[in-house]
């Protein structure tokens, strides 16, 4: 039996439903914050990631689906959104705006992980990205947007975390001192983190194995190495989220390893999810787009993993649901009345289904309850006959005469 590959999920009937709620809250709120959306290809030039994740980072050397063209270029399966909106933004020259350049984005991204619990091989991203300012309003505009998007879905007992990095500069004198502090604890930290010694000493402060944890307890906080400049844009950033009475807490451990990452970063989790908390993170990228050869740009964004979210949310969760109306049709005139009634509701924006396989009435009324039907339109021969159609309550079982010609207009003035 051939079985979907290792790490991939199907999203199932009745779970869609969830996925179109979040999909659509995600819509509304990026739109009524300014954001308009960009659909950006799956695969990009495999440079693209290796220039703006990182050679050397995890991402790039060991987890992105690359693969030869046929032409012998190397291509890659995009891993995360920032890196294709910020080529799309400058091949298209969309910087050229009177206004800050707000885009977000919704769509699968692929990445060979550890298949667990909502993370998967290919994943779906909810992202923002405001372009063009460094303003750090427009930092707290963006951290607002995420955290009103996790409150809408109704989420519980969250926590925004926020800090800032500095700049390339302010950080070249703390990761010496980061360092000193950690050679002789080398010995214990994980492997991976051994590594990141080398090439990414800040990410250590961010790894989440206990031991590495314990043995950064006490390590300098870059916070104490930010310029005058910085400093003043993260209490800016700090001021703001109190002035809307957003809840944070600072936290020293939450970094961006990357020299193109700047200043603000922040991230939001839920204690639901056991040590994999983090539900949406982001932060302050302004030397990305010189890093892709562009002009200098500051630029903020988050990206919400939708996997993670919906281990939060309940199967159940929909938007406004609308009734369904079964057409049950039967009897030699009274099925293709039916059918031709069917095609009349959906016409009229009614939702309408039926059950082809159904030959009786009482096989089609089951049908009904399957599909979770509120009403049934009982329509046989007799009926066609009489010109009138059976409005039936599912749930309360309750039945009314209707005519069949006023059938469309009942429906949508009473129900």
């Amino acid at each position: 039996m051939l079985r979907s590959v290792k790490g991939l999920k199907d999203i199932l009937p009745q779970q869609a439903s969830q996925w179109q709620h979040i999909e659509m809250v995600a819509r509304t709120m990026a739109t009524q914050y300014g954001f308009s959306e960009i659909r950006i290809p799956i695969f990009e030039f495999t440079e693209l990631y290796s220039r703006s994740i990182g050679g050397t980072t995890d991402i790039v050397e060991k987890e992105m689906y690359t693969f030869p063209d046929r032409d012998g270029s190397s291509l890659t399966l995009r891993p995360e959104g920032t890196a294709g909106v910020v080529r799309a933004v400058l091949e298209h020259k969309l910087l050229d705006s009177p206004t800050a350049r707000k885009l977000f984005y919704l769509g699968p991204m692929f990445r060979h992980e550890r298949p667990q619990a909502g993370r998967y091989r290919q994943f779906h991203q909810f992202g923002v990205e405001a372009l063009g300012t460094d303003d750090p309003l427009i930092d707290v505009e963006v951290i607002v947007l995420l955290w009103q998007f996790f409150l809408t879905l109704g989420l519980m007992d969250l926590t925004l975390h926020v800090n800032s990095i500095g700049t390339p500069d302010d950080r070249e004198v703390y990761i010496q001192k980061l360092k000193e502090f950690l050679e002789p604890r080398l010995n214990i930290l994980c492997g991976n983190c051994q590594r990141r010694y080398l090439t990414n000493p800040l990410r250590i402060l961010d790894c989440k194995v206990p031991v590495c944890q314990k043995s950064t307890e006490g390590a300098p906080t870059l916070i104490n190495y930010l310029s005058d400049k910085s400093k003043t844009h993260f209490q800016a950033v700090l001021d703001g989220l109190s002035a809307l009475e957003i809840p944070y807490s600072i936290n020293h451990r939450l970094v961006r390893g990357l020299d193109y990452y700047s200043r603000t970063t922040f991230e939001i989790t839920s204690p639901h999810l056991g040590a994999q908390s983090t539900i949406g993170a982001g932060g302050r990228y302004d030397g990305l787009f010189h890093a892709l050869q562009g002009p200098p740009t500051p630029a903020i964004g988050f990206a919400v993993g939708l996997e993670r979210v919906t281990l939060l949310l309940s199967e159940e969760i929909s938007s406004k649901k609308v009734p369904l109306f079964f057409v049950a049709g039967f009897g030699v005139i009274g099925k293709p009345q039916a059918f031709k009634l069917l095609h009349e509701l959906r016409q009229a924006g009614i939702r309408a289904d039926t059950d082809h396989k159904g030959k009786t009435l009482k096989a089609l009324l089951r049908s009904a309850d399957k599909l979770r039907a509120e009403y049934a339109i009982i329509l046989g021969d007799d009926e066609v006959n009489s010109e009138n159609a059976i409005l039936r309550n599912m749930q309360t079982k309750a039945q009314e005469i209707v005519k069949l010609k006023e059938i469309i207009q009942r429906i949508q003035t009473g129900y």
